[in-house]
């Protein structure tokens, strides 16, 4: 394969996935993890991708959120085994918060009908839980977004201000050791600081394609997250340093 070649499918298996690790382009490409690395910077300097920890991200991923019917079918298999994980988590009579990220969407569709009290600011999460009679949904209201299907904004934001849960669930486009929790999206990721700030626990569910990434606008800090919950497939260099940063990690089969 020619230089040209390889730099060419690095740059398409970078934005068909989001974010990919060297090691997965090393053995895709056929040549070792450091010419995979100096390609990675070579393109990261005519601004094709991004360097992220240990792989590279998409510049497109970066600069605008991703319309929710497209997210709900990226990595649905891992989103929905970290949702079963999640639920798992809840018990009766709970009050819980979740964001308009589609693995907050599974564990609606997951969530059984039990006493709980759903705060959230997705469309999507209140629909699939209004059959469940036995839980009470509060939606933030506010500005909707047609791309998350999310409400947003000021009042979202103050609405929040007003409730107290025992555990927020969140997601993000990225996490990265030292930049922390982001988001493509400023005014997503300012509902989502809300909601972490209402809760006694905060559950961060993110899958393999997040680690290492860093998105437009920060979220939180790793530290102000509780519990991380992903899949098998999540770097473990990663999870190591969050790990030692005192987040309990589980990971989802």
């Amino acid at each position: 394969m020619l230089v040209a070649e390889r730099y060419a499918k690095i740059i398409r298996l970078v934005n068909e996935r989001g974010s990919i690790r060297v090691s997965e382009l090393s053995e895709l490409c056929g040549v070792t993890e450091e010419t995979i690395r100096r390609d990675l910077d070579r393109l990261e300097q005519t601004g094709k991708l991004e360097r992220s920890h240990g792989g590279a991200m998409s510049v497109k991923d970066a600069q605008a959120e991703i319309p929710y019917f497209e997210r709900e079918v990226m990595n649905a298999a891992e989103k929905k085994r970290i949702a079963a994980e999640a639920v798992g988590q809840i018990e009766p009579y709970s009050k819980i918060a979740l964001d308009a990220s589609t693995t907050a969407y599974y564990m609606a569709a997951e969530l059984p009908n039990i006493p709980l009290t759903v705060l959230t600011n997705s469309i999507k999460v209140a629909l699939e839980l209004a059959g469940k009679e036995k839980i009470q949904v509060f939606s933030t209201g506010g500005i909707l977004s047609p791309r998350s299907l999310s409400y947003q904004g000021p009042l979202a934001e103050s609405n929040l201000e007003q409730y107290h849960v025992n555990k927020a669930f969140i997601s993000g486009k990225g996490i990265h050791p030292e930049r922390g929790i982001s988001e493509s999206s400023e005014l997503q990721a300012a509902v989502k600081r809300k909601m972490i700030g209402l809760a006694d626990e905060v559950y961060l569910l993110v899958d393999y394609s997040k680690f290492g990434v860093r998105a437009f606008s920060h979220i939180a800090d790793c530290e102000q997250i509780d519990h991380l919950i992903t899949d098998d497939r999540a770097d473990p260099e990663v999870l190591r340093i969050l790990t030692g940063q005192g987040i309990k990690v589980t990971i989802s089969h």
